[in-house]
């Protein structure tokens, strides 16, 4: 069985991962895959489209780039190995805040600016 609250309630730095089990444990790149083989034979859209998380996160990335530029996807990504434009654009927190209120709809309270 798995859970989603806060940050200080499933037992996690504020960076770590959301989905844990009771136990605190995170749940794991595997149970992420059987979650969707079970939403799959309930939903055959899920199937059919081969919905995965990867491909949600991949998804929502490359709207969020379209939208608000290559920084502001690549916000808190730290990764290895990365092209040298990385290395200088950076997104600030408006730019971030922003595509978050945009992607969710919903206000963000450190805009002053509430995208419609």
């Amino acid at each position: 069985m798995m859970f989603i609250c806060g940050s200080s309630q499933r037992g996690s730095p504020p960076q770590g991962q959301l989905l844990r089990y009771r136990n605190g444990k995170p749940i794991t790149r595997r149970r992420y895959d059987h979650l969707w083989d079970r939403l799959g034979r309930h939903l055959p859209w899920v199937a059919a489209q081969h919905i995965t998380t990867h491909r949600l996160r991949h998804t929502t990335l490359t709207w969020v780039e379209r939208a608000f530029g290559y920084a502001t996807a690549r916000a808190g990504h730290h990764t290895r190995t990365h092209g040298t434009t990385a290395t200088y654009v950076k997104a600030d927190l408006y730019e971030i805040t922003a595509a978050l209120a945009t992607l969710t709809q919903q206000r963000h309270p450190l805009l002053t600016h509430q995208p419609t």
